[in-house]
């Protein structure tokens, strides 16, 4: 899961500013990957954030969220077998690349959240729709989404109207109070680390104490932030 770099929005993105947005948008996808999939019961899985940050001024902040797909690499040999799977099998399949679609999303809804509360603007899915979403990095994301529901879904229609379907899980998650407190407080730790890699125990461990009932306060955080 990566963000894509290319912004599509008019407006010229400050570098620092970039940085922060690209932290949100992973923090979001990892935060999806761990909480949401857990909420569902759906199996854990393994990933990691691989960082590289810039030593000097004309190289670019990137973080990429590794790994962290219940289905890998696109489900080829079930996809072409799946008529022969029993309701159940086909029943967890398809849970299972649903929560790996909205987990795509949740990373550039986290960015444009991010956003929003920046500038004080309202955040809400009537202006925050699938295209809106790749004015914050979410192009990529909205490339694998649509791969994988051509894998399921034949009819075109059908897939676009199960794409806002997840998408409004998506925003559900992220708009959670908790939720974002889990992402704002990775988002942080991935800025402020000086890690290469954070691994998949260390960004659970933040996770597990934001959502205790005694949740901290990450050091530095802005105070705009904690308010949403």
């Amino acid at each position: 899961m990566e963000r894509n770099y290319q912004i599509t929005a008019p407006a010229y993105v400050h570098p620092h500013e970039l940085h922060w947005r690209t932290a949100f948008h992973e923090a979001g996808h990892a935060a999806a990957i761990h909480i949401r999939n857990q909420q569902k019961q759906l199996p854990p899985v393994f990933f990691e954030i691989q960082v590289k940050r810039p030593t000097l001024k004309e190289q670019d902040f990137f973080a990429k969220v590794i790994d962290g797909n219940l289905i890998q690499n696109l489900p080829i040999a079930v996809i072409e077998s799946i008529s022969l799977l029993s309701d159940e099998c086909q029943h967890s399949s398809q849970r299972a690349y649903e929560a790996d679609v909205v987990n795509l999303l949740v990373g550039p809804l986290a960015e444009a959240k991010y956003v929003s509360i920046r500038d004080g603007e309202v955040f809400n899915l009537e202006l925050i729709n699938l295209s809106a979403l790749r004015h914050y990095g979410g192009h990529s994301d909205l490339e694998k989404a649509q791969q994988y529901l051509e894998f399921f879904i034949t009819s075109k229609l059908h897939r676009d109207n199960k794409l806002v379907e997840l998408l409004a899980q998506a925003y559900q998650f992220v708009s959670n109070h908790k939720n974002w407190a889990c992402i704002l407080n990775l988002a942080h730790f991935i800025l402020d680390s000086q890690q290469e890699t954070i691994s998949c125990d260390e960004a659970i461990t933040i996770f597990d104490r934001c959502l205790s009932p005694n949740q901290p306060r990450w050091p530095g955080k802005p105070a705009f932030l904690e308010l949403h």
